[in-house]
C-alpha cells in the first residue's frame, strides 16, 4: 500500500440532491455518473458520491447511518477576501452556513458550510 488517498468517496441516501449540490453550488463537473455513484472532475484526489445502498451487499455496516462529523473538504481560495466572497455565494446558492469567515490563528482565514447531508466544509486562505 502507498500512503496516498486516490479516491474520497461521500457517502448518501440521496444521490440526486448531493449531486446537485456539488455541481450546481460547488462547480464540479461530472466525468462519470452511474446514477447511484457519480464521480467528478478534481485535480489531484478523486472525488465522488455513491449511494449507500450500493455497497450492503459487502457489508450491512454501510445500513447505518452516520452520525457527527466524521470529515472535512477544504478547498483553497486564492485571497483572504476571496473566502469572504465564495462563502456569500455559496450561501445565497444553496450551502448551509456554519460559520462566516474569520481569521484563525493558523494564519489562514476560514469559513465553514455544509452540503445536504450536513458534512460541514471549509474555505480556506493564506492570510497575506
Amino acid at each position: 500500500m502507498k500512503a496516498e488517498i486516490n479516491l474520497i468517496t461521500i457517502w448518501t441516501d440521496n444521490v440526486e440532491k448531493m449531486k446537485a449540490f456539488y455541481t450546481e453550488v460547488i462547480c464540479f463537473e461530472p466525468i462519470n455518473d452511474l446514477g447511484d455513484y457519480v464521480e467528478f472532475q478534481s485535480s489531484g484526489v478523486r472525488f465522488a458520491i455513491c449511494n449507500r445502498s450500493v455497497m450492503v451487499g459487502f457489508s450491512e455496516e454501510y445500513l447505518k447511518k452516520s452520525s457527527g462529523q466524521a470529515f472535512e473538504l477544504a478547498f483553497p481560495c486564492d485571497t483572504s477576501e476571496d473566502v469572504d466572497i465564495t462563502y456569500e455565494k455559496l450561501i445565497k446558492l444553496g450551502a448551509t452556513p456554519v460559520h462566516k469567515p474569520q481569521d484563525m490563528p493558523w494564519n489562514q482565514r476560514t469559513a465553514l458550510f455544509a452540503d445536504p447531508d450536513g458534512n460541514i466544509h471549509e474555505l480556506f486562505a493564506e492570510i497575506e
